[in-house]
């Protein structure tokens, strides 16, 4: 697919062959910053407590900031968002609230309705939906219910409260658009959808993050009145900016610094605080707000009386410098112009998708991936010392979490898995994140695994940050997969790839690579032990604590991780042999290491061993292991073939552990894979059985099997079961927010039809399988990953009732004219139903559905 030439895609050029910064403004905001490890200062680590929600909007934040519907600078100096207030909730709604770890029956989750709609890469154009009851937002009842229900019964949202039964709420679409680089235009529309009229206070707001309170002698930042609807922008760092509101009832300013009278009881603090807007609209104290028009935090304030199916407009816009003059003349021109753009840059990324249905959940998926990257500051070293201005944190912090991780320092643009209940990126995550963004925006993909290797984020010992949580723990090493995926991405939009970024990544990977050989192979077997390796619970012991029963566990998908990172490896290596033959040598080392994988069961502490043969994803894995080389390749690199030959010639028990990549296949390819055909054969036939791990939606994560007959592990008095659990988790393990008992994820299922397409590169048409297993029903290899790509597909797209599946039984959902079409991306689906569960934006990597619908094309 050819991009060509449309206005975004030259935006997009322009960046690199121009200078323009088209990417200085965008949807970089948080939707939460409160309850997360930057800004715990706790000694006991539980960031939930620390900073909960009731203290979000009186606590000046150290690192970050959030906002709904958020906009800011690419170093989060000023921010932008919407507050709303029904006159009937008890505090100004400025951010998205959801239950904590602990008070959620499957741990954290946000209890808001809201969508992203639409964005460009270079945030051009942007909208997103939110939906705020007309009655008094539930807060506690949220809590209470949610309390009362156990971890077998599913999650009480917002949609179950009643409150949108009769439409009494508002729809608030929030859009932003570019004029120029730094022209930005914001506008707020408000639908009443209730049977009567109603009305609504908006604020839309400005403020500067706060970069002032914590070191001695630095520069703050001013926000000043220009007249009754403008406000001066001051700062040292971004320069001077113009916000023009339009027709607002009046201007409010305070400071983005805590209120320690509300919170900390001191009754001698003064000033003019973060949470002065909610004291002024919600509780009427005149007093909160600056008189003086300035400070560091300002509102427009409008009260819109909305009459029943009616809807009202904000405007307001932000611009460069000390412009003056009329601001909206051309308003709604622009937004109109830049909606269309967006439509053209669409138009061209769906071509070949006929299916309307098709095209709607792809555009969804990668506005959400646009929508869910964010500025992440965090500076280890600091953090753990603390600042100068403040008391230093708890002694214990110096050996708690990420007390290793003194490197990381962090000021970027990164992509998050979900902004509400994951924050904060995720080493494995960023790299399916990046294969989904690299359809519209390659640039940026390939930016991202370059960052990652960056000295500031990756260890010197080689290892790459994991999450916040714990930046030590271990993930899946899928970044090398993740880097050719792009390359060929780009080489078949653009005719060519990059071969310079294949090699900046490749020399950093290799780095990992030998981290990961030094320290996840504790017997010098080449299999890899340690960590959750990304999925959770799937086994019978948490993978991440000692075992009970001592010993250690070689595990299946590590070794087949690694043994899919060597080939990868390899064969970036070989593409780099293409301009260099000295990178043939590595190619063939890398090839080696494959070679030298082995199988895996548990070592107990007596050195007996014990197979692990629960049938999970963990047993699917080692297909992901396979690579095919093209029948010009071996001529091509006369050196790497040689090495082959002699590996071949003297370690035949090495070559015969493997599939036999001596013997060409279809077009006279090679294969080298972990599984061999007979191998493969039966591993699908129990992959494609309805009755274990093919569901109509996708590949389970455990096998159905257990359903009826739990897996059960003793040795001595220890006993551990696993049960199919198709939905939420009914275990505690990893906060009891993520289950690989059952559901459906789509990162793995996205790696199986990856590797049946290898496959089939090397099999043909003429490699059949039964799918369904039972069904009689002979596919190839290639129509089996169509088949699985369609029923993944399948989730989002409406069925024969006319209903998507992923939004379960709730009716609301299903069926309104208002709902059904706004597509949410969940964590993970019901294993039989296909119902949505866990973080409900996680567009990360649930977005790679973009990515299916372009290769069913």
């Amino acid at each position: 697919m050819n991009l060509g030439s449309n206005p975004e895609q030259q935006r997009l050029d322009e960046i690199d062959t121009a200078g323009k910064p088209w990417r200085r403004w965008g949807t970089y905001l948080s939707e939460r910053q409160w309850g997360t490890v930057r800004e715990d200062y706790s000694a006991n680590g539980k960031a939930w407590d620390y900073l909960p929600h009731d203290h979000a909007r009186s606590r000046a934040y150290r690192w970050g900031e959030d906002g709904l519907g958020g906009f800011s600078d690419d170093q989060q100096l000023l921010c932008l968002s919407v507050a709303l207030w029904n006159g009937k909730d008890p505090i100004l709604k400025e951010r998205l609230f959801g239950l904590t770890n602990a008070q959620g029956n499957h741990g954290e989750d946000v209890k808001e309705l809201y969508y992203y709609l639409d964005a460009t890469p270079t945030c051009s154009y942007a909208r997103m939906l939110y939906k705020y009851p007309q009655a008094a937002y539930p807060y506690q009842q949220l809590i209470d219910e949610n309390a009362r229900r156990g971890r077998q019964n599913p999650e009480f949202e917002l949609i179950d409260t009643g409150l949108f039964d009769d439409d009494r709420y508002f729809d608030v679409e929030i859009e932003y658009a570019k004029a120029d680089v730094e022209d930005v235009l914001w506008r707020i529309t408000v639908v009443n959808r209730g049977p009567v009229a109603a009305r609504l206070h908006v604020l839309p707001q400005v403020w500067f993050r706060n970069t002032w309170t914590w070191f001695k002698d630095a520069r703050k930042p001013s926000l000043a009145a220009d007249g009754q609807s403008g406000v001066v922008i001051s700062h040292a760092e971004l320069g001077a900016y113009q916000l023009q509101f339009e027709g607002p009832r009046e201007l409010l300013f305070c400071d983005n610094e805590t209120n320690a009278r509300r919170l900390f009881g001191e009754r001698d603090a003064t000033g003019f605080f973060k949470d002065a807007f909610d004291d002024y609209v919600v509780h009427g104290r005149a007093d909160a707000v600056n008189p003086a028009r300035t400070g560091t935090k300002a509102a427009g304030l409008y009260t819109v009386d909305v009459a029943a199916g009616g809807r009202a407009v904000i405007r307001v816009r932000l611009r460069v410098g000390r412009t003056g003059g009329p601001s909206f003349s051309d308003f709604d021109t622009v937004i109109a112009a830049r909606r269309q753009e967006a439509d053209r840059f669409y138009a061209q990324i769906h071509a070949g998708v006929a299916d309307q249905e098709c095209r709607r959940v792809q555009r969804q998926a990668l506005a959400g991936m646009i929508w869910n990257k964010q500025f992440y500051r965090y500076d280890v070293s600091q953090w753990l010392d603390g600042d100068p201005t403040e008391p230093p944190p708890p002694p214990e912090r110096r050996h708690g979490r990420n007390s290793d991780w003194r490197l990381l320092d962090s000021a970027d643009i990164l992509t998050m898995p979900d902004n509400w209940e994951y924050p904060w990126f995720a080493a494995w995550d960023l790299a399916f994140h990046c294969v989904a963004s690299a359809l519209i925006d390659p640039r940026f993909a390939k930016r991202q695994l370059i960052q990652l290797g960056r000295e500031w984020y990756m260890h010197p010992n080689g290892q790459f940050p994991a999450y916040e949580w714990n930046f030590g723990a271990v993930n899946p090493p899928v970044h090398a997969w993740a880097a050719l995926k792009i390359y060929h991405l780009e080489q078949r939009q653009a005719g060519r790839g990059d071969r310079a970024f294949l090699e900046r990544v490749f020399h950093k990977l290799m780095l990992n690579f030998t981290w990961w050989v030094n320290r996840r192979d504790a017997q010098g077997r080449n299999v890899f032990q340690g960590g959750f390796l990304g999925l959770d619970n799937i086994g019978v012991f948490d993978r991440s604590a000692p075992l009970p029963t001592g010993g250690f566990i070689d595990q299946a998908d590590g070794t087949a991780w690694m043994a899919m990172y060597s080939l990868n490896l390899m064969r970036i290596a070989l593409e780099l042999a293409e301009d260099d033959h000295a990178y043939e040598d590595i190619a063939t080392k890398f090839f080696e290491h494959f070679l030298y994988i082995y199988y895996d069961v548990q070592c107990m502490p007596d050195g007996t061993t014990r197979p692990m043969r629960l049938r999970s994803m963990v047993g699917l894995i080692p297909l992901f292991a396979v690579e095919v080389l093209e029948a010009d390749h071996l001529e091509r690199w006369p050196g790497f073939r040689a090495r082959l030959d002699w590996i071949l010639d003297h370690r035949p028990q090495l070559a015969a552990l493997v599939s036999r990549w001596a013997e060409p296949g279809q077009k006279e390819r090679r294969l080298l894979s972990l599984a061999r055909a007979f191998r493969m054969k039966k591993i699908l036939a129990r992959m494609l059985d309805p009755d274990e791990f093919l569901s109509d939606y996708g590949v389970r994560a455990l096998s159905r099997h257990y359903l009826e007959h739990p897996y059960v592990f003793e040795w001595g008095t220890q006993r551990s079961q696993v049960t199919y659990t198709p939905g939420e988790s009914d275990s505690g393990l990893f906060g009891g927010n993520s289950n690989w008992r059952g559901p459906i994820w789509m990162p793995v299922n996205y790696l199986l039809i990856e590797s049946l397409r290898r496959f089939d590169d090397y099999y043909g048409p003429g490699f059949k399988v039964e799918c369904p297993t039972g069904s009689g029903k002979l596919l190839s290899l290639g129509e089996v990953a169509n088949e699985l790509s369609r029923r993944l597909l399948r989730i989002f797209v409406p069925g024969p009732d006319g209903d998507r599946p992923l939004f379960g039984a709730s009716q609301k959902m299903r069926k309104d004219p208002n709902f059904r079409d706004h597509i949410l991306f969940y964590e993970y689906f019901h294993g039989d139903t296909g119902r949505g569960l866990g973080a409900s934006h996680q567009t990360g990597w649930t977005g790679l559905i973009a990515t299916v619908i372009d290769e069913l094309k």
